[in-house]
Formats: structure tokens, C-alpha cells, sequence
């Protein structure tokens, strides 16, 4: 058998709730299956949501609740989200921030459940890897807080 990967995240008891947030977000996401606690757990009691196996945009995730303390989420792991278009970012990074999340600077944010996104066009990594566009487009996206494909559009331009 093949093994296979996949990200868990931890919540104290938002499992179920952040999982149902993010798969209705993207397409080609869903809960796959929700465990229920077989005993009292940190997590919860019997009965409570223990695991949520789920796919976001294709590919699979787990959210555990793991009962306090709450586990800090470090931004050296990170979801990076990239779209196609302005109107994607706008309406992604609104869901995102909303209900209790925070935009941090270079398109970066902290969603409601701690855990960091960067939010940016799918073009940007091609222009910052370009040697003549990649210091202009660089320096652009230091100004920014949420990123504008426009203005990244222009500095990559020149």
C-alpha cells in the first residue's frame, strides 16, 4: 500500500465548524467524514468531533480537535492560495479576514482560526523569479497588505 500525506490541523473544538468554512470556499472541495470521539477526549466529550477528513480544492486535510491549550499556528507553515484574478483575491481574502481574522503586510492573513494564508496572483511567482522584473515586483508587494495584480501588472512592466 501506498502511504499517503496529509495536513492535519489542530483546533481546540472548531474542527467541524473551520473544515465546513474552508470546503465552502473552493471548488473541488468537501467533507469527506466526520469521526465522532469514541470516549471523553482533551478534544471533547463522547460523541463529540473528533476528526474531519476533507478535500480543499482537490486535495485532502484533517482538522483534529485537540482541547485546550490551543496549539499556536507559526507562519512556517502556511496555506499559500493562488488566483487567477483581482475578484478572486478580493472576495478569498474577505472570507478569509472575516469574523475575527487579520491582514498582515505582502498579501499575507491570519484567518479566524489562527492558521496563515498568503493570498496572491498566480502570476507573481513567475515575475519574482524573472531577473530584470522579479526587484521591481519585490519591492511593490513590500508596500502591500493585500496584493493588486494591477499595480504588480505595472512594476513587472516597468
Amino acid at each position: 500500500m501506498t502511504p499517503t500525506i496529509a495536513p492535519c490541523l489542530w483546533f481546540v473544538d472548531q474542527a467541524e465548524e473551520a473544515a465546513r468554512f474552508y470546503t465552502g470556499l473552493l471548488p473541488d472541495s468537501r467533507i469527506d467524514r466526520v469521526m465522532r470521539s469514541p470516549i471523553d477526549t482533551p478534544g471533547g466529550p463522547s460523541g463529540s468531533t473528533l476528526v474531519v477528513e476533507f478535500t480543499l480544492a482537490g486535495r485532502p486535510y484533517m482538522a483534529l480537535n485537540g482541547g485546550a491549550p490551543a496549539v499556536a499556528h507559526p507562519h512556517a507553515i502556511s496555506f499559500a492560495l493562488a488566483l487567477e484574478t483581482q475578484a478572486e483575491i478580493d472576495r478569498l481574502w474577505d472570507a478569509l479576514i472575516e469574523g475575527g481574522g487579520r491582514p498582515q503586510q505582502c498579501g499575507w492573513l491570519i484567518d479566524r482560526y489562527g492558521f496563515p494564508w498568503q493570498v496572491f496572483p498566480a502570476g507573481v511567482l513567475d515575475w519574482l523569479a524573472d531577473p530584470a522584473k522579479g526587484p521591481r515586483v519585490m519591492a511593490a508587494v513590500m508596500e502591500m497588505v493585500k496584493l493588486d495584480i494591477a499595480a504588480l501588472r505595472a512594476a513587472a512592466e516597468g
